[in-house]
């Protein structure tokens, strides 16, 4: 299961926005089945890790996309045709010491 949700995507395409823009800020645009892999609903938040660092960005499902690309929106540190992989955050985990039964 973890190498289904870990699975890289390639970027397809990367849009950089300008201050008025009515659409901005980090997004990803992918395929519907890779969001479903990846156990994403569209507008949840993901870690995109791209080569050079990784950020935070909305999640967009578009049934346009081909399967296994991704597009970015505002998401530094990626280049067309780099490999990225797009993980669903662990918000429960962050932070709190484990649990001991």
């Amino acid at each position: 299961m973890d190498e289904q949700i870990q699975r890289p995507l390639r970027v397809a395409q990367l849009i950089a926005t300008r201050a008025n823009d009515p659409a901005r800020g980090p997004a990803v645009f992918m395929h519907p089945d890779d969001a479903r892999s990846r156990l994403l609903n569209e507008g949840e938040l993901a870690w995109v890790y791209g080569p050079r660092r990784h950020e935070l960005a909305t999640v967009i499902i578009d049934q346009e996309m081909k399967k296994g690309d991704v597009v970015l929106r505002d998401v530094a540190g990626a280049s067309p045709s780099e490999i990225v992989r797009v993980i669903k955050p662990d918000l429960d985990r962050r932070g709190r010491p484990p649990a001991y039964a």
